[in-house]
């Protein structure tokens, strides 16, 4: 052998030239290789190693650095190739230095590579088949059990060949697993994981073969001591677990194929409770065994091939393993920081988390602190897929934990793992976070609650998953909208809403939850909270419910309308609308404003339109439930919220519940079908209770959607489908529908008539009729003001309801809210009008009639509505001022006939109803707003007589008036008695007045002191009120008006008035007497110097009645009366002075005091010449009274009016209640 060439001179020589050849490379130098050379060296026993050595280096570096070469050098014969490669085999079993063996393998599995050789390759597992028959013994066998591993590591399709036609070497491998070498058997079962890891190998292997393999691989897994042997053990293991047939055998080997040794090993780490398990299936214990090793990777083998056991059949293959109590084991492996030991011990977890036993044993109870543990720790890591699949396995401990065992007794353990919940919602991946959602879900249910039950950690954990809902993105196709075609959902999109999915899960098992916790008692309130120490703070289920109640509104819903948008799914809307209809249990007292707000935000149409959707011919079932029981808690909170006035009763209330709820599940056809469906008539043969049921639900529906801004169809569909409806059920003789059902009929009707043609004769009888089958027809009334304008459109609805439409109408009263009290303050201060009355008042514009209804309403109803009447009508004179002629003929003919009513029920003596004051203020001002163009008629005397009889009949006012009069001087302030004393010299004065003009009867007379008059007018105070001298001044005068003769007074002249007889004037002036004529003018002509307009006219007026009186009685004292008033009317009389400059301290007849008297000497004053000149004795009291009355004209009219309407109004804040009405009869008569 020269330099490297690969060539042996002692045999060259006799070897043929065409054996040898030069393989060198140019440049490189020469290589020979003579392959006849290299046959005699491997075969020689007496050539060094080192010898063979070089020779394989130099073929190992031919056949890499020239391919092909040495091929076609060897295929010149093939029976020298096949030697040339039977020379190299033989080299593994007689050669012993590892080096040499190491470069024979690979310098063979190369020349094969290189021959690619069909028949080489079978003569060599031939070769190896052979040498195993011929030996006795498989000691040595290791390099060619190697090299038949790396042959099948180059030659992946070599397996197919071996399975199907080499069975007889693929025994002789299983008999080589019972020799004791642990490096040999190594060999032989990495041999035999690349078969089994090739595609086919186990169909066509014997099956008795295949169990020799299973039981060999048992025992030898169970006695093996080396990692390397424990590995390829275990590398066949997992590929023989790939198949079911395969761990069918492996599980239901019998261990007492195992030799003893291995035997009693399994029998010492078995438990002894199951001893006849481990016998009958060792690889459990074998598995556990690995389990328990310190080594990683055999830990991670083990978990896999436990694994790989159970995804089979869970049921079938879990009771070994939990019986072996290898879930135990696999808890206590969590606290490793491998990512691939966690995620295979979790997959096992998961597996045996589908047996009872698992939880029957309690591995649950004695593994969640570590499974917590674990995940907290897993959630700081980098593998997503880990964290996943640990959450995975804590929904699925939650899920199936059976309900009478706690996994969480106290606090701080459900702290923890909310706190690991909490942390995957947060996670960043979204699939994470939706399987931690799908955990939180699971964690949610009753019986994992601690006691006490943690509260704020479950509104921590449920708002930081619907807040999560509300941070994600878009779908994709929301964003493009404006495209015909939107794309395809990205998985971005699908993963949004998974977890929304998820989300909404979650958000009804706290809502359930909540149910839960408020139907027990125990767990309202914590029931370790010491005594002492009670809690300050809010109900923590109530705050709760609060919080739930706060994320349906703010996150829940705009996120599921959000994504119902774009992507619409059937679950989705399940569960949102369950959770929606659980928040009407959990905080009743809030739904009617949440209800509202839902019917406000279009819930009806969105709900409808996706029932109509996923629901048509009866898919999703459970999707319609859901829906139907959410739309009939909506339906019903939304249709008991009735006005005061409305008279809504239970059992209504449970009829209309019951009609929805059998209804509502056929509603299911599209908002553009509703028409046909509700204008269909029932089939003549069939029961017409499931047809009618719908389409009362549908009319139900339209009402609440109408009703809260939603308009489903358009007004005059809605207005013909009602009328065809209600005319149906009638021609075909049917029961007559529920009140709630005609009451939504009834608000339809008024609703949508506007934009409707007016019903004929026929529909009107229909409809007339239905809402007269109601028992009460508050349960139909609905406060809105279309339908007063309906009722009032058509005379004969008016003439059946209207009374009572307008009785409920008046009856309302707003809830009190915080904006309803603001309102009412505004109104109050006349910011704005009271929205009720307005609406009123219009209606009487367009319908002048309803006043009658409404004056009837004054006159029969109690007082409270009385008044509501009263006011509607008020505020609409009051902005009709200068009231037609139809409306006071209208008006006044009723108020007549309600006058006599009274009178009459007054004269039989049943006495006067309340409604008398309402009336007279109302005919008050009626009077008052009266324009001055019209002319006084019969009516107007009729009522005038009618209010006068009435005012004398009664005797109550005629004491309270007595009762006045004998009051002591009132101060000057008005206020009190003082205000009383003028209205009641007012109201007298009247009294006299208008029973003089109509002879009127009188029932009780009052007494009047003519002496006390002129007293308290010669004697007055510096600071006497002006309106008090005015009032006084006008009952004087009403008293002289009728020469101190009245029916209504008794007048008398006190003591100082002497007894009769008397001398011939005082006589014809009694009671008043000549002396207190000249005080009573003298004191007149002191009250004429005043600057007051009001009080001068009143003194005017009070003068010429006095002169008319004497010119009446006694001419001679007018006469001299006459000549006094002409001497003192001279212009150097002082004019100027006022009547307040007389002397203080004067004395009097009448006796002395604080009261200033008034001068005795004439005061000059300017009267018009007419009183200075001596009258004729034709000249009478008329033409002094004309006199009076042209200076009287001379004054502002406006303001003696304005003035005194002013005065009656003080005088009614200060008075009571009861002489109200006949203030207003003063101003009344008075104008």
């Amino acid at each position: 052998m020269n330099g490297v060439d690969v060539v042996y001179e002692k045999f060259h020589f006799r070897h043929d030239p065409k054996w040898c050849e030069d393989m060198g490379q140019p440049g490189n130098g020469e290589l020979i290789i003579c392959v006849a050379c290299v046959i005699e060296m491997m075969e020689s026993d007496s050539i060094a190693s080192v010898r063979k050595s070089v020779a394989l280096s130099g073929i190992s570096r031919v056949l890499k650095d020239k391919p092909g070469a040495l091929k076609e050098l060897l295929l010149q014969d093939q029976r020298v190739c096949l030697h040339f490669t039977a020379s190299l085999l033989r080299m593994l079993h007689t050669v012993v230095d590892p080096a040499t063996l190491e470069q024979a393998m690979q310098v063979l599995v190369q020349l094969l590579l290189e021959l690619q050789s069909e028949q080489s390759v079978q003569f060599i597992l031939n070769e190896i088949h052979i040498l195993l028959c011929d030996q006795s013994s498989v000691k040595g066998f290791l390099p060619t059990f190697t090299f038949l591993g790396k042959l099948l590591d180059a030659f992946p399709s070599l397996t197919q060949c071996l399975s199907s036609n080499h069975v007889g070497l693929l025994e002789q491998l299983c008999s080589v697993l019972l020799y004791p070498d642990e490096g040999l058997k190594a060999s032989v079962f990495y041999v035999w994981q690349r078969l089994w890891g090739a595609a086919g190998v186990a169909q066509s292997l014997p099956t008795p073969l295949r169990d020799w393999l299973c039981t060999l691989l048992l025992q030898t897994l169970a006695n093996a001591c080396s990692p390397l042997l424990t590995v390829n053990c275990l590398g066949v293991l997992k590929e023989l677990l790939k198949l079911s047939e395969v761990v069918s055998v492996l599980m239901n080997r019998p261990c007492d194929l195992l030799p003893s040794d291995a035997d009693q090993s399994l029998e010492n780490d078995q438990e002894p409770q199951s001893t006849s398990q481990a016998q009958r299936c060792p690889l459990p214990l074998i598995l556990k065994k690995l389990l328990l090793s310190g080594d990683e990777t055999l830990q991670v083998a083990s978990a896999q091939c436990i694994a790989a056991v159970l995804v089979h059949s869970p049921s079938q293959y879990c009771t070994p393993f939990i019986q072996a109590d290898v879930p135990e084991f696999l808890f206590e492996r969590l606290s490793c920081g491998s990512e691939v030991l966690l995620w295979s011990i979790y997959s096992c977890l998961l597996l045996l988390t589908e047996e009872p036993q698992f939880f029957s044993k309690y591995h649950s109870v004695y593994g969640i602190e570590s499974l917590v543990r674990s995940l907290k720790e897993a959630l700081r890591l980098t593998n997503q897929e880990v964290q996943r699949q640990g959450l995975l396995l804590l929904t699925e401990v939650l899920e199936r934990q059976p309900v009478g065992v706690h996994l969480f007794p106290s606090g701080p353990g459900f702290v923890a793992v909310a706190e690991v919940v909490l942390a995957g919602v947060s996670s960043p991946c979204l699939k994470v976070a939706t399987q931690a959602a799908h955990a939180a879900a699971a964690l949610l249910r009753a019986d994992h609650q601690s006691n006490p039950v943690q509260y704020e950690e479950l509104e921590k954990l449920v708002e930081a998953i619907m807040r999560r809902c509300s941070e994600l993105p878009l779908p994709a196709s929301s964003r493009r909208r404006g495209s015909l075609k939107g794309p395809e959902p990205s998985s971005q999109d699908s993963g949004a809403g998974g977890f929304v999915l998820q989300a909404l899960v979650c958000f009804l098992a706290a809502c359930r939850l909540a149910e839960h916790c408020s139907s027990e008692p125990g767990l309202k309130e914590n029931v370790f909270t010491a005594p002492s120490r009670p809690s300050q703070g809010p109900d923590p289920l109530e705050s709760m419910c609060l919080c739930l109640l706060r994320c349906c509104d703010t996150l829940c819903i705009p996120t599921v309308t959000r994504q119902c948008e774009c992507s619409p799914s059937a679950q989705m809307l399940q569960h949102f609308f369950s959770s929606l209809s659980c928040q009407f249990s959990l905080l009743p007292s809030f739904m009617p404003s949440f209800a509202v707000k839902l019917a406000s935000s279009g819930v009806f149409r969105f709900a409808l339109e996706h029932k109509a959707v996923f629901c048509t011919g009866n898919r999703n079932p459970s999707l319609n439930a859901a829906c139907c029981g959410f739309l009939q808690r909506l339906s019903v909170c939304l249709l008991s919220q009735s006005a005061p006035a409305v008279c809504i009763h239970p059992q209504d209330c449970a009829e209309m519940e019951a009609l929805l709820q059998s209804g509502l599940p056929s509603v299911r056809c599209r908002l553009c079908d509703w028409p046909a469906l509700l204008c269909e008539a029932p089939a003549p043969h069939c029961d017409p209770a499931t047809p009618r049921a719908t389409q009362y639900c549908l009319l139900t529906l339209l009402h609440l959607t109408l009703q809260y801004g939603d308009r489903l169809l358009p007004d005059s569909t809605v207005f013909s489908c009602v009328v065809t409806l209600l005319c149906s059920v009638q021609e075909q003789g049917e029961s007559p529908p529920p009140p709630s059902v005609l009451r939504s009929a009834f608000y339809l009707l008024s609703v949508t008539q506007g934009k409707s043609p007016s019903l004929d004769r026929a529909p009107l009888q229909y409809i007339t009729k239905a809402l007269c089958s109601s028992p009460s027809f508050s349960s139909l009334y609905t406060h809105h003001p279309p339908l007063l304008h309906f009722i009032f459109h058509y005379p004969e609805l008016a003439n059946h309801f209207g009374p009572q439409v307008l009785e409920l109408w008046l009856s309302h009263r707003p809830e009190a809210t915080p904006q309803s009290d603001t309102h009412s303050k505004k109104i109050e201060q006349g910011q704005e009008a009271d929205p009720d009355v307005t609406h009123l008042q219009a209606l009487l514009e367009k319908n002048p009639s309803v006043i009658l209804t409404l004056l009837g309403m004054v006159c029969t109803r109690e007082a409270p509505l009385a008044e509501r009447a009263l006011e509607v009508l008020e505020g609409f004179l009051h902005s009709r001022r200068g009231c037609e002629a139809n409306l006071e003929a209208l008006l006044r003919p009723t108020l007549l006939q309600v006058l006599q009513q009274v009178n009459l029920e007054s004269s039989q003596g049943t006495g006067v109803g309340g409604s008398l004051p309402v009336v007279l203020r109302l005919l008050c001002l009626m009077q008052t707003s009266s324009s001055p163009e019209n002319h006084m008629d019969g009516i107007h005397f009729k009522l005038l007589y009618q209010a006068v009889s009435m005012l004398l009949c009664n005797t109550g006012l005629m004491d309270q008036l007595q009762a006045t009069l004998h009051l002591a001087s009132p101060s000057p302030s008005l206020s009190g008695p003082s205000a009383l004393l003028c209205c009641s010299h007012l109201l007298l004065s009247s009294l006299i007045t208008l029973q003089h003009a109509h002879a009127a009867q009188v029932h009780r007379s009052i007494s009047l002191d003519v002496d006390s008059v002129v007293h308290a007018l010669f004697f007055r105070k510096k600071t006497t009120d002006s309106l008090l001298l005015a009032s006084s001044l006008r009952l004087l005068q009403a008293v002289l008006d009728v020469d101190l003769e009245s029916p209504v007074l008794c007048v008398g002249g006190g003591p100082s008035a002497g007894k009769r007889p008397l001398g011939e004037t005082d006589s014809s002036l009694y009671p008043l007497g000549s002396h207190r004529a000249h005080c009573l003018i003298t004191a007149l002509y002191g009250l004429l110097l005043q600057k007051q307009e009001l009080l001068l006219n009143v003194t005017v007026n009070c003068l010429g009645s006095l002169l008319g009186f004497l010119q009446r009685r006694s001419q001679s004292t007018a006469v001299s009366l006459r000549q006094w008033c002409a001497e003192g009317s001279g212009p150097e009389s002082g004019a100027g002075r006022s009547g307040e400059e007389r002397p203080e301290g004067a004395g009097s007849e009448h006796g002395t005091g604080p009261e200033t008297a008034v001068h005795t000497a004439p005061v000059r004053c300017n009267l018009p010449s007419s009183y200075r000149e001596q009258p004729t004795e034709g000249q009478n009291s008329d033409e002094v009274t004309e006199l009076i009355a042209s200076h009287q004209h001379r004054q502002s009219t406006h303001q003696h009016y304005a003035c005194w309407r002013a005065f009656c109004l003080s005088v009614r804040l200060h008075s009571e209640d009861t002489w109200t009405p006949w203030f207003s009869v003063i101003d009344f008569f008075v104008s």
